[in-house]
């Protein structure tokens, strides 16, 4: 009989030689903690991920995602979700950001509901950033959380502060500074790891957790292996099981035809889904990147209104009521607009509409990405959702099919969209590397998934001819709106010209934007649309 793995050695994750310090977080009963769930759970990620890439292959060549035909019955079946804690039962403004110290106290004192703290797309996770927001969480949840600016301001969090919930990385992304049997270590499992060692006691004995946002799963496979790792950490810390709850980003294509089956295979922990508007429309992309009649036009024109989006966040709220869970609404990413009134309005304004939309449809929360927005969206919501929820809005007039899933939407590429997206891939490319994951730009916070929307595009219109947006000219390629072709050669000259501008400029990464360059135009020449920015970037930073 074969001795179990965990039997024959110690299983303790090994830092890196380039790490240091944080020996608070990183103690020898936590790495040992992290070793164990390597050992019990990083075979099965690897396996999931190698299903990615056989699902991709498939519909790179020539196939479509659909609903599953081997679990219908669990679509077609009645059940629900286990109860909802009272801390979670009124979501209806969340603020998202990265665990920066400054950011969590502001985030926690926002007026928001919960605070999503991001350790993944709006976070460039260096070794320090990740451990610096290990701290910070620990300190904002043992209550002694506070900050002292340059300038000699002190921050700390007020009584009552937002409920937090957690963002791991992905399953695809790796933490390089830690290895257990020489192996390294998945980042999802290092900050899902270290947060629950350290914290998730001291949250339940207040009734507030552990609570975690689940990035990026294509598949109920991998929300089953969330349930395992969170039910192991129960048992290893001495939890009861299902105390930590979890609400799941629907941002990718694969899942949004897998809603009921993600739900169920957490049912005794998840309290909601959400429409994680950024990323869905770059796996929308990514996912049909063979796919020529699958073409969007220029970003600012996919809006939440376009017919795939719409039978996207419609569904969602129909799966999650029928279900008993939350369905969260999507990310309003304008920033407040200093010294010019008419243009801040106009962008609340549009913050407004976004809301409206969304309570209006029967989504429970919504989300902002600046404090400032905070009373904007919670006045949308009280005014259209007097109650805590909305879960009797059960939307039973939605019929969604999968050619709505799958429809493309209609629209032009503007030379100015086209300068938008390699100027927006560029800036944010270099602050990544420079550590920044949050980076304003034009009036908008840009993260890692607009950021990926911006660069997937220019891949999809360099690499596809098609008369969808103005016409083809001759020789292959996409055309403007006024006929002007689009090709290579534009690419290279525009990003060498907003290298020229940005390289002496004040912007976040200006020093590493020669670097974000030559990453940007490999991944944008490169045959087959690279899987993630972040993937090779990480090599860099």
């Amino acid at each position: 009989m074969a001795v179990p793995q965990e039997r024959l050695a110690p299983a303790t994750a090994r830092l890196d030689a380039g790490a240091r310090g944080y020996g608070d977080i990183l103690t020898p009963a936590a790495l040992a903690f992290l070793g164990r769930l390597h050992r019990r759970f990083d075979a099965r990620r690897r396996e999931l991920l190698a299903a990615r890439r056989e699902r991709q292959a498939r519909w790179d060549a020539g196939e479509l995602p659909d609903f599953r035909a081997d679990t219908a019955a669990i679509r077609d079946c009645e059940w629900t979700v286990a109860p909802i804690p009272p801390a979670l039962r009124d979501r209806r403004v969340e603020i998202t950001g990265p665990v920066e110290r400054k950011m969590v106290i502001n985030a926690l004192n926002s007026g928001a509901k919960v605070f999503m703290a991001d350790f993944e797309d709006s976070s460039a996770p260096s070794f320090a950033n990740q451990m610096d927001g290990q701290v910070n969480l620990r300190d904002a949840v043992a209550g002694t959380l506070a900050y002292t600016s340059p300038e000699g301001r002190h921050y700390r969090v007020n009584p009552d502060p937002a409920v937090l919930v957690v963002r791991p990385r992905g399953w695809h992304l790796p933490e390089r500074h830690l290895a257990v049997d020489g192996e390294t270590m998945a980042g999802a499992l290092v900050d899902f790891g270290l947060f629950a060692f350290h914290n998730a006691r001291a949250l339940h004995a207040r009734d507030r957790g552990p609570y975690f946002y689940l990035p990026k799963l294509e598949a109920m496979e991998e929300a089953a292996l969330w349930d395992e790792a969170m039910a192991f950490a129960e048992d290893e810390l001495g939890l009861p099981t299902g105390c930590m709850k979890a609400t799941v980003l629907i941002e990718t294509l694969p899942a949004a035809f897998q809603m009921d089956e993600i739900l169920h295979a957490l049912r005794g922990r998840a309290v909601g889904l959400n429409c994680g508007r950024w990323d869905y429309i770059f796996s929308y992309l990514k996912t049909l990147r063979g796919h020529r009649d699958r073409l969007l036009p220029e970003r600012g024109q996919v809006q939440m209104t376009v017919p795939f989006l719409k039978a996207y966040s419609e569904l969602l709220i129909q799966t999650c009521h029928k279900r008993g869970a939350f369905a969260m609404g999507g990310m309003a990413a304008q920033i407040p607009i200093k010294g010019d009134e008419a243009a801040n309005e106009a962008a609340l304004a549009k913050v407004r509409a976004d809301k409206l939309r969304e309570v209006k449809a029967g989504h429970d929360g919504t989300w902002v990405a600046h404090p400032a927005l905070v009373p904007v969206a919670r006045a949308v919501f009280d005014e259209y959702m007097p109650e805590p929820n909305q879960r009797d809005v059960e939307r039973e007039d939605v019929r969604v099919t999968r050619e709505q899933l799958l429809a493309p939407c209609a629209g032009t590429i503007t030379r100015a969209g086209f300068d938008n997206n390699v100027e927006v891939a560029l800036r944010y490319t270099a602050a990544w590397l420079d550590g920044l994951g949050c980076v304003p730009i034009h009036h908008l916070m840009e993260d890692a998934a607009t950021a990926e929307i911006a660069r997937a595009q220019l891949w999809q219109w360099l690499h596809h001819a098609d008369a969808s947006a103005g016409g083809a000219p001759a020789g292959g390629g996409l055309a403007f709106s006024d006929g002007a072709p689009i090709d290579f050669a534009l690419f290279d000259q525009t990003l060498a010209a907003h290298v020229h501008r940005l390289r002496d400029s004040d912007v976040p990464g200006a020093g590493r934007v020669d670097e974000a360059a030559k990453l940007l135009a490999t991944l944008t020449h490169a045959d087959t649309l690279g899987d993630f920015l972040t993937l090779p970037a990480y090599d860099r930073l």
